[in-house]
């Protein structure tokens, strides 16, 4: 039988979210139009989108309030001109991730557990990603890297658990991420598989019955990590995705980001908490701000920070309140602020 030759071959099947995020909004006046803003609030931030480009997929942006420049979600994705002052303390690597790689693709910085980055690419670019300026390409979040990340997972059986990240792990194809989980299975000394993931928030038809069968077949124990920053994230839509992921079955928790303008009031934050919960989320850490370069109106005074967490620890029962946390290099954990 003869082989068939490439212009035979029948085009690879594209998801709906993957045409989903190909049609994602990628210029700020586009966004603005979109929400009935003032196009001179695109234009201010102009400089900022040249260096970390504006992306939002639709079914996120639609989330929106119209005609607000204050929405909290429009916030976390709209550039502003005070992305271009230079703050100190703020950097383009807060967490010396640098220093933290033990392999292309593999960061180690917590005992028993490996950071594998699988992809630079995200479904949105949130304006405080700590990693808006990291290399990517040259810290081995590529398909060659991936592969040498995994040799060196392999051969430390020091560790029990592989975390995957990016960028989101989840902007892979399920093939892929299939192939992944199936060499992540093979190594004997591991034990779990965590994911950290946007994807299913912004992007909630991520969440396909492939992915769903990939986590099934695997052996280890699953633990998913969202991120959602504000009760208006999470509608219907995404919670069909969460109780997708819930099916694997896997452990899902959530972890926020304490930004300023976005959710620094009690209201929100319990409100968050509440709709994680009914969603059957369990709210894992709330983030002090990671002090990254462009990111610093966003920062919400610590003291601020620990009175919000006492009064969430006040009207909620105890699973429902994260853990106030920042992330210091060198320190063996996350540091626990409350």
């Amino acid at each position: 039988m003869p082989t068939a030759t490439p212009d035979r071959e029948a085009p690879p099947t594209v998801a709906r979210w993957q045409r989903e995020l190909a049609d994602a909004i990628r210029d700020p006046v586009e966004l603005c139009r979109v929400l009935g803003l003032d196009p001179a609030l695109a234009v201010a931030g102009g400089r900022a989108a040249e260096s970390f480009p504006l992306l939002v997929p639709r079914s996120f942006a639609a989330r929106m309030r119209v005609g607000d420049p204050s929405d909290p979600l429009l916030l976390q994705v709209l550039p502003q001109a005070t992305e271009n002052s230079p703050t100190a303390g703020y950097s383009a690597d807060p967490l010396d991730e640098a220093a933290s790689l033990a392999a292309p693709g593999l960061v180690r910085k917590y005992a028993g557990r490996g950071l594998l980055l699988v992809t630079g690419g995200c479904a949105v670019n949130c304006r405080y990603c700590f990693r808006r300026e990291f290399p990517y390409a040259a810290s081995g979040a590529t398909r060659r890297g991936v592969a040498e990340g995994l040799a060196a997972i392999a051969a430390d059986e020091s560790l029990t658990e592989v975390i995957l990240s990016g960028g989101d792990p989840l902007l892979v194809d399920d093939g892929f991420l299939a192939d992944l989980v199936s060499r992540l299975d093979a190594i004997p000394h591991l034990r779990r598989l965590r994911i950290h993931t946007r994807l299913p928030v912004v992007l909630p038809t991520r969440v396909t019955a492939g992915l769903v069968d990939v986590l099934r077949s695997s052996r280890l124990a699953r633990v998913i990590v969202l991120h959602a920053n504000h009760a208006a994230e999470l509608d219907e839509s995404v919670g069909d995705a969460i109780r997708g992921l819930a099916a694997a079955p896997a452990i899902v928790l959530n972890q926020a980001v304490l930004l300023a303008g976005v959710n620094d009031s009690a209201d929100v934050l319990r409100a968050l908490s509440e709709r994680l919960v009914e969603l059957g989320v369990v709210p894992y850490y709330l983030h002090l701000l990671d002090r990254v370069r462009g990111a610093a109106h966003f920062d919400v005074p610590e003291p601020l920070a620990i009175e919000l967490h006492r009064q969430l620890r006040d009207s909620l029962p105890g699973y429902a309140v994260p853990r106030l946390v920042r992330e210091v290099p060198g320190e063996p954990a996350k540091v626990w602020m409350a």
